[in-house]
């Protein structure tokens, strides 16, 4: 069994992902930026193997003591927000320069195993601007495009410096996790801004859905890729983008309000003019308008194909997160948090 540095643990991901190592039998180290988050993960794992650091993305303190004895690096953390930040540089500096700390850290402590998670988002938005064909893990979603969101950009970068870091340092061995949309079971209340797509539309906060659509993978599979990936050699070296299957906002709204007809969700499909007339001044509208006309699909069969496992389905994965948000609602939790 091995031990594994988890790092932005707080994260609905990472939680998920802690929970698969546990369940395997591997120890547990977890990185939070503060006491509060340690107590939410804590809350869920009573006496698990896990130990806890404080680190920050922003900073080399602690990060060479995290990694000391450590087999596995599971790289989860990544500012993840609701809306697109004034300057882009607010979330492409501390991914990038967070995940090249975390990668130097690694091999300064002999740590060459690595496991990334980055996001279909790096994929979906290539260079050549073909906007209607399926995107696969060759393609790489274009830094300065048109329709590219600080996020997407910031998660690209970080995942081109992380190649470029083992193609210099071959004795590291890096996969990468590309998810789409991760939809899914919380496990608790702070279940952050993974769900907020969801938490909008069961709570009729979205009042016109927007015609755009977007890869969709439940967390439980994510999590599953994640532990698989870093004891299995033939995944070295290779990205997976994890998508059960694409479904519009349109779609989702059907299937939420078949499910739960008490709930005010919006039958109004909002017009693309008016969603780029809107996101002049709406920042929540500037994130989609980019998405409007754009086949977001991304192969993600390469990853149950390696790993052996039948993707959870996108449906599936959309009410199980709907549970959690109204769940979550109910108990006064939720809410966007800065990690995914």
């Amino acid at each position: 069994m091995s031990t594994v540095l988890v790092t932005g643990a707080s994260g609905f991901i990472a939680k998920h992902v802690v929970r698969e190592l546990l369940d395997a039998g591997h120890t547990v180290r977890a990185t939070v930026r503060s006491d509060r988050r340690r107590a939410q993960v804590e809350a869920l794992f009573p006496g698990a193997a896990v130990e806890f650091v404080s680190l920050d993305l922003t900073s080399d303190d602690g990060w060479d003591e995290a990694l000391t004895g450590v087999d596995v690096l599971m790289h989860t953390a990544s500012p993840f927000p609701t809306a697109p930040p004034k300057d882009p540089q607010d979330l492409i500096r501390p991914a990038v320069d967070g995940t090249l700390r975390a990668l130097r850290a690694a091999r300064a402590a002999g740590v060459h195993r690595v496991v990334l998670t980055s996001t279909c988002g790096a994929i979906y938005k290539p260079a050549d601007h073909d906007w209607s064909r399926r995107k696969t893990r060759a393609d790489w979603t274009e830094i300065d495009g048109p329709r590219t969101t600080p996020y997407e950009a910031s998660k690209t970068l970080a995942e081109q410096a992380a190649w470029r870091f083992v193609a210099e340092h071959p004795e590291m061995r890096l996969t990468v996790v590309n998810p789409g949309m991760v939809f899914g079971p919380a496990l608790d209340e702070h279940y952050g801004s993974s769900l907020e797509t969801v938490e909008q539309l069961v709570t009729g906060r979205m009042p016109m859905l927007p015609q755009m659509n977007m890869p969709v993978v439940d967390v439980r599979d994510v999590a599953r890729i994640h532990v698989r990936a870093m004891t299995d050699d033939g995944a070295v070296g290779q990205r997976f983008p994890a998508n059960a299957g694409r479904m519009s906002i349109p779609e989702m709204a059907d299937v939420l309000r078949a499910a739960y007809p008490d709930a005010r969700i919006t039958t109004r499909v909002a017009p693309d003019w008016l969603i780029r007339v809107l996101s002049a001044v709406v920042p929540a509208m500037r994130t989609a308008s980019r998405g409007l006309g754009l086949n977001a699909d991304v192969d993600g069969s390469d990853a149950p194909r390696q790993f052996g496992f039948d993707y959870i389905s996108s449906r599936d994965a959309l009410l199980a997160a709907a549970e959690s948000v109204r769940g979550g609602a109910a108990a006064g939790g939720g809410g966007p948090t800065a990690s995914r």
